[in-house]
């Protein structure tokens, strides 16, 4: 069945959803009411601290459990619904991987082609992921970012339109991580959707078109890496020199830390402030070792979320030790 909800350009769309583990009072509520829009062409980023509800949500979307609440359409259908449409034209990456370990790199790849109804050529997708190479190794032989990069080939294979994928350059080489943050570049090139989740906030930077963070089962904060991290301050950080006094007069700075012999000056206006810190330093006749100044960045609102900061009910106590 279609959803009403959907437009044309919306791949995915997740409306109130909720999913709740048990009845009565021991149930755990690990998604607690998101809105989620992915659109055609786009990449979107869905972080969160551990036991955030990331994988419990992406489970609903990929239709291997049904939601408690709310809905929710992949490709304008019901993915538990209409699984077969919707696993047709969609790949997966899950965190980890169940290939047989005395299949071969290329009979693993050819038994995945068997499974579709349509698929690119097996060596082309291995090509993309570097791995021509090891197309008559055992899986069983390869090493971890190896069997990541299979895990992706297979699910690319068969050229999805909605590409979902958690973590996926974990254990990837820095070369290796690159050549996958350019192929999943691509698929957004070619008019693919992608949500992915990810521990490295340099990728959601480098690739997301938005950014959606998650915490204790809600979303906290979305936009572009750029509107979130609008409100957070830049720093300007040096090794600690004495001379310089009344850091915290600088026009700009809201706060001043020292540690471990570094200072640390946080700014909403990073132009402003490092001029008017260079010239105090220039008048003092003295050097700022170290220097760097760095605008307000991902990982500034990510840390911000994690110490409860931007929890509208600090519930993070809610999720300690959940391991969704």
């Amino acid at each position: 069945m279609k959803s009403t909800l959907l437009g044309g350009t919306n791949h995915i769309e997740v409306r109130g959803l909720r999913r709740v583990y048990g009845t009565g009072e021991g149930a755990f509520e690990a998604v607690r009411g998101i809105d989620l829009v992915v659109g055609a062409g786009t990449i979107v980023a869905l972080l969160g601290t551990n036991g955030a509800g990331k994988t419990s949500a992406l489970e609903v979307m990929e239709g291997l459990a049904r939601p408690t609440a709310g809905e929710v359409r992949v490709l304008g259908l019901d993915p538990v619904t209409n699984r077969a449409e919707v696993r047709r034209r969609t790949g997966v990456l899950l965190q980890t991987s169940g290939f047989p370990a005395d299949l071969t790199v290329a009979e693993t790849m050819r038994m995945w082609a068997s499974t579709m109804t349509s698929s690119r050529p097996v060596a082309v997708a291995l090509a993309e992921l570097d791995l021509a190479g090891r197309a008559d190794v055992r899986v069983r032989s390869l090493s971890g970012g190896e069997l990541r990069r299979l895990d992706l080939a297979c699910t690319l294979l068969g050229d999805p339109e909605v590409v979902l994928l958690d973590e996926p350059t974990t254990g990837l080489d820095p070369q290796s991580r690159r050549r996958v943050w350019d192929l999943v570049a691509a698929l957004r090139d070619r008019g693919r959707s992608v949500l992915l989740t990810t521990h490295h906030l340099e990728e959601a930077e480098e690739l997301a078109d938005r950014v959606a963070i998650m915490h204790a089962g809600r979303i906290i904060r979305e936009g572009t890496p750029a509107q979130l991290g609008a409100d957070q301050p830049s720093t300007i950080r040096f090794a600690d020199v004495s001379t310089l006094v009344g850091l915290g007069g600088l026009p700009g700075a809201v706060q001043v830390t020292t540690h471990h012999g570094m200072t640390t000056v946080h700014t909403h206006d990073l132009q402003v402030t490092l001029h008017a810190l260079l010239g105090q330093a220039a008048q003092c006749d003295v050097r700022l070792p170290n220097l760097e100044a760095n605008n307000a960045s991902l990982e500034s609102v990510f840390l911000a979320i994690a110490s409860g900061e931007n929890d509208p009910d600090n519930s993070a106590s809610s999720l300690e030790g959940a391991t969704r």
